[in-house]
């Protein structure tokens, strides 16, 4: 989204959870007017099954075009939140349509705070992809990819105490990884799911406990250990390692979001 220097801005921003802020100043376009609503739909303002506000409450509401709204309610039909019909209105569609994989929708649900659910959803999304990654990189890592893995690295060694420091050299270690795996969908995906990566290494930081950071700092350097000796058995079981202990942090740090027990 423009206007946000860095993600971690963008993630300050969206964590505030006063979606109406938007609506408090002059929107000029209907991004931020999708956003608004895209946002009160993921945080249950409008829940599953329901109806949005008429058009005419909506543009009340804005202050902005029937153009605008209208173009508004096109993003949030392709993100598969909602579906309008002519005389019945705009329904919120069941969450099994929204599509997470969009970086937008995909922000907006960070915004929100973790559920355990979710937590559980992107650990195994990682677990299928990560290490496999770290096993095709053991094959196709150049030298530069692996001084670029140990840089990152570093600089989570650098960073006790500053879980944004270090949650940012987390994730771009985690890109540099599957950049340097040579395949081009593994890539795609780590820039998909950065924003999530990103808030939940600020969760699961382990900055503050200087043996776990250690620990952490250990096994991140195990994975390029492996990588550099052309070992993808032992860079794919180092990176489950990771992930495994990230998550961990994560169920004992409660995610920071209210527990939510599945549907499904």
């Amino acid at each position: 989204m423009a206007g946000y220097s860095s993600l971690p801005e963008k993630l300050e921003m969206l964590a505030r959870p006063n979606f109406s802020r938007f609506a408090e100043t002059a929107l000029s376009s209907h991004d931020q007017v999708a956003r608004t609503l895209g946002g009160e739909i993921l945080a249950g303002v409008y829940p599953p099954g329901g109806k949005l506000p008429s058009e005419a409450d909506m543009l009340a509401r804005f202050g902005v075009s029937r153009t605008v709204l209208r173009e508004a309610f096109k993003t949030l039909t392709a993100k598969g939140l909602i579906v309008s019909r002519t005389r019945v209105g705009t329904t919120v569609l069941d969450s099994a349509h929204w599509n997470f994989f969009d970086a937008d929708v995909l922000t907006w649900k960070v915004a929100q705070g973790f559920d355990m659910a979710f937590v559980r959803d992107l650990a195994a999304i990682r677990l299928a992809i990560e290490p496999a990654a770290a096993e095709a990189a053991a094959e196709q890592a150049t030298e530069e990819d692996i001084a670029r893995m140990r840089d990152c690295v570093a600089r989570m060694g650098d960073a006790p105490g500053d879980a944004g420091e270090f949650a940012t050299a987390d994730l771009e270690f985690h890109k540099a990884v599957g950049q340097a795996s040579g395949n081009v969908l593994m890539r795609s995906l780590s820039a998909v799911i950065e924003t999530a990566l990103l808030a939940s290494f600020r969760m699961s930081s382990p900055v503050r406990e200087a043996e776990v950071h250690e620990e952490s700092v250990a096994g991140h350097s195990r994975i390029v250990d492996a990588i550099e000796a052309r070992d993808g058995a032992g860079a794919a079981q180092a990176m489950r390692d990771i992930i495994g202990h990230g998550f961990a942090r994560l169920e004992r740090a409660g995610t920071g979001g209210t527990k939510k027990k599945r549907k499904d």
